[in-house]
């Protein structure tokens, strides 16, 4: 388990944010060192890191081994719980409809990515599902935390592939 901050390291949210964005980011980076494309997630329950991953569907040959989807199977592993609802995702890219709705059965508390995706991005891009009044759980969402170096990996990722 990686050291904890104290509640007094964090002079507002977004600093709290920012912070733990920093730790999906380290995740993307691996992801994209393995040749994986560059998301990183990471579950905090009560100021403590309980789960990390990075994609991992090349190597998985697995369309479903989104970085989100490892993250909470690692949590609720962790935890012992069928719900995480005390818990933060943060991923690197706004969630997928698939990623989206893991997190609305999971019971997740609040969703935090950084770059917005215009092409599948189900946390207000293309749609909200996570927000949908017609589902029996909506998530606090907060997107485009440290968006530039989010967005950053990818599209250095995806040029290096043209």
């Amino acid at each position: 388990m990686i050291p904890q901050p104290g509640p007094a390291m964090f002079a507002s949210r977004e600093a709290e944010d920012e912070y733990w964005m920093g730790h999906a980011l380290a995740e993307a980076d691996a992801a994209a060192s393995a040749g994986e494309v560059p998301v990183g997630a990471v579950v905090i329950i009560s100021g403590a890191v309980v789960a990390r991953a990075r994609n991992g569907m090349v190597a998985g040959k697995d369309a479903t081994l989104h970085a989100e989807l490892r993250a909470l199977r690692a949590a609720h592993y962790a935890v012992q719980e069928s719900r995480l609802t005390g818990a933060t995702l943060y991923v690197t890219l706004e969630p997928c409809a698939m990623c989206a709705g893991a997190l609305v059965l999971a019971r997740v508390a609040r969703v935090v990515f950084g770059a917005w995706d215009d092409k599948a991005g189900m946390a207000g891009s293309v749609y909200d599902l996570l927000r949908n009044p017609r589902l029996n759980h909506r998530p606090e969402v907060q997107g485009g935390v440290l968006e530039a170096a989010c967005a950053e990996r990818l599209t250095r990722f995806f040029a290096s592939r043209r």
